[in-house]
Parts: structure tokens; sequence; C-alpha cells
């Protein structure tokens, strides 16, 4: 019995470490994404509010929470380098906690999942495979940097915005929404450029393909602003034509805003990109909202 006693047991994670993991900060875009398609159908929301409810705590707290644990622990490795304060690297959460959390809220998130009916789990279904497919092996899809921001791209934006049209309409959504839903999740591409500034030195050293290390600082971020401009300058030109031009011109206001700051982001790329995040990422997501009351009002 003393053997026993004496064998050592390993700490739980704090729920400050676990909250830590699963990113906040991150599940702003894929829930504004979500609200985004909300907008978008014109759908009166009534007795539907339920379903908007869980569709956003199944976008941010939920699925997108569930791509950072995936993610983190995959990347436990990398963190040692670029960020050893994070939860895992730092021993916060010790052992495999970090994959059973991972597994755990994939489970519960296709569990909420099945109240927003087929189209609500179909959608999540392809998000979890996406999440895992982006960070583990042996898909591992963010070693190179085309692949994995892509995926993360249509998870963040596109899906989400996707999923909420379907579940209100109980429908394939209009053709309208779906490809101006695509068009920013094309645009979040560069968003995902960007990200990875902030882990070069470890991506580089341990073989990660992310476009900051495969073309430069430099050319990344020149081409991270050109893919976040060029589909916000198409959406402008839909909306045109779709006769919104109070939209069209709106979003194109944004957009010559953000023109602006990207001058200045490449002036010191490495340096400014988490600047750049905060202030011309914002007025990327403002355009989508202003897009999606420009979709209500075809048909509103």
């Amino acid at each position: 019995m003393a053997r026993a006693s004496s064998i050592p047991t390993q700490p739980l994670p704090s729920p400050s470490a676990i909250l830590e993991l699963f990113k906040p900060i991150t599940w702003f875009p894929p829930m504004w994404a979500f609200l985004c398609g909300v907008v978008s159908v014109g759908v009166g929301l009534g007795e539907s509010w339920p379903l908007l409810l869980a569709g956003v705590v199944l976008a941010g707290p939920l699925v997108c929470a569930t791509s950072q644990a995936v993610n983190d622990w995959f990347d436990r490795h990398v963190d040692a380098i670029n960020e050893p304060h994070r939860p895992i690297p730092s021993g916060r959460i010790p052992g495999r906690w970090g994959l059973w959390l991972a597994i755990t809220w994939t489970v519960v998130s296709l569990a909420v999942a099945t109240v927003l009916g087929p189209w609500g789990f179909a959608a999540a279904v392809v998000a979890m495979l996406m999440a895992w497919a982006y960070s583990a092996p042996p898909l591992r899809l963010k070693q190179n940097g085309w692949w994995g921001n892509s995926a993360c791209a249509i998870c963040y934006e596109g899906l989400p915005w996707f999923t909420a049209a379907a579940v209100l309409t109980s429908a394939f959504p209009d053709w309208r929404i779906v490809a101006i839903a695509a068009l920013y999740s094309a645009g979040a591409h560069g968003i995902m450029t960007l990200n990875d500034f902030k882990s070069i030195e470890g991506d580089r050293r341990l073989g990660l393909g992310s476009l900051p290390v495969r073309l430069g600082p430099e050319r990344a971020a020149r081409l991270a602003c050109w893919v976040m401009a060029l589909p916000q300058v198409a959406v402008v030109a839909l909306l045109w034509h779709w006769e919104r031009p109070v939209h069209a011109l709106a979003i194109a206001a944004v957009l010559c805003v953000q023109v602006v700051l990207m001058r200045r982001l490449l002036g010191d790329p490495r340096a400014r990109a988490p600047w750049y995040q905060a202030t011309g990422v914002s007025l990327y997501v403002s355009g989508m909202l202003i897009a999606a009351f420009g979709l209500r009002g075809l048909w509103a």
C-alpha cells in the first residue's frame, strides 16, 4: 500500500489553462461569419433564435476551440520554440491532457451540432475533419502554407456563413450568398498568412512550410495584401451589379482604408503584422457584415 501511495499522480489542468488552450480571442471570426450568414438570408428570427444561439456557440466556443486544442497539441514542439508560455509546452496542461481535451471537445461539438439539423451537423463534420487534417499527421495541412491557410480560411469565414444560411432556410443557400461567402473565404487566406508571421522562427527550424518561411516575410506580406484586397474588389463589383450601390460603395471605402494600412504594413511586415491584424482585419470583417446586409436587400 505504501508503495502504491508513493506513485505520483498527474496533476489536472486548471480551468484557466484550459480556457487559454481554447484561445477565446480566435472564436470571434467564425462567430461573426455565422452572424453574417444569418443577416444575409433575411429570415425573421422569431422562433429561430435557439438555432442562432446554438450556431454561434458551435462556431466559436466549440468548433473553433476544438481546432485550437488540436493545433496546440500537435504543435507543442513548435510552440516550445515560438511560444513556450503556451499551456502545453509550459506544463500547465500536463501529459496527454491536451490530446484528451481535443478529442472530448470534438465529440461535444458534434453532439451539439445535431441541434442544427442535417445541414448544421454536416457542416460541423466537415469543420472537424478539416481541423484535424490541418494539424494532425498524416495530412498535417499546415506543413504547406497554401493548403493549410486555405483550410483555415474556409472554416473561419465561408463555412460558418454557409452553415447559418443553410440552417435558417433548411436548404442550400442562394448562389449569391455562396459566392460572397466564398470570396471572403479566399480573402481570409491572406489573414492566415499574416498570422503565421509570429511563428517564423519555429516553423523554419522544424520544417513547416508556412508562406512567410517559403516566400520570405516581404513577399508573403505583399501576397497577403493582394489576396485580401482582390476578393473585396470582386464583392464590390457583384453588389454593384446586383443594384446594391450603397453597400458596394461602403465596402469600397472600407477597402481604401485597408490599402492605406497595407502600405504601412509592407514597410516592416514582420514587426507590423500583429498591428495590421488588429486594424486592417477589423475593417475586413466589417465589410463582411455590410455585404451581408446587401445580400439581405436582394429579397427582403
